[in-house]
């Protein structure tokens, strides 16, 4: 089974470390603005006025992070749905992903965040036993996406993902605009902006990894060090935030992460 391993790029043919021309980028924390602020001020600037603190930080906190390889397990037509679990088991995550635009930093609402990803077996909907298990295939599994609401959250409900040969544990997605909804549940048209990887800390996953369902997957699991798509970069390269949801891992975790798009 391939995604592919170093390159990822079957169907893209485009190297994963090479210069994309679309921008992306990660809006910082309030925590990172008051940084900028006290760094201003022990360097011997002036302190700006309160009335002026946010729209100076507003203007000083956006910074580029990359866009990253489709990979060949992509399928077109998903469904939008704010649940793609459809029954797979695995401990529950919570996404949060806000979308804005990279020039403003304002919240972009009605963009189709669409999300795709392996279970914990390490198996895609649509391409079932590539990792080497044996499992029904309804090529529909962990897909789908969901419109931003008017803050540019998209809120999407899935299961912690699992590893298959070659790649860490990874989330594959794309940010859609002007897309149109379709009867059956679906979309068409619109405009892709955006195509990345979400990343897991590896801590977190290595505690995950020691628990059943993951546990039966016998593909040994690539690190974040090992792998050939993460550059290393943290959020700018989308590291989730991961926040558990109760005292165990079984418990599943929240993750968030502010992607920036070039409307």
């Amino acid at each position: 089974m391939t995604d592919t391993p170093r390159n990822e790029t079957p169907t893209t043919g485009v190297p994963a470390h090479a210069a994309i021309a679309r921008r992306t980028v990660l809006v910082a924390t309030g925590a990172t603005a008051a940084t900028l602020a006290v760094g201003a001020a022990t360097s011997g600037a002036a302190a700006p006025r309160t009335a002026d603190t946010a729209p100076v930080a507003a203007a000083a906190v956006c910074t580029l992070t990359r866009e990253m390889t489709e990979g060949p397990y992509y399928l077109d037509g998903q469904y939008v749905r704010s649940d793609i679990t459809e029954g797979k088991t695995g401990f529950p995550l919570k996404l949060a992903l806000t979308v804005v635009d990279d020039d403003t930093c304002a919240p972009i609402s009605n963009a189709l965040v669409e999300i795709w990803h392996c279970d914990a077996l390490g198996e895609y909907s649509g391409y079932v036993g590539k990792n080497g298990h044996n499992e029904p295939d309804s090529g529909t599994f962990l897909r789908g996406g969901v419109l931003t609401d008017s803050r540019g959250v998209a809120a999407i409900t899935t299961v912690y993902p699992g590893w298959y040969i070659g790649r860490c544990v990874h989330i594959h997605v794309k940010v859609h605009v002007n897309v149109t909804l379709t009867a059956d549940g679906s979309f068409t048209g619109g405009t892709e902006l955006h195509t990345g990887q979400l990343f897991f800390d590896e801590k977190i996953t290595a505690k995950v990894g020691a628990l059943s369902p993951y546990s039966a997957n016998t593909v040994t699991r690539t690190t974040l060090a090992q792998d050939g798509i993460y550059d290393d970069g943290g959020a700018a390269s989308g590291l989730l935030t991961l926040t558990a949801l109760g005292s165990s891992p079984s418990a599943g975790y929240s993750g968030k992460l502010t992607l920036g798009v070039e409307n």
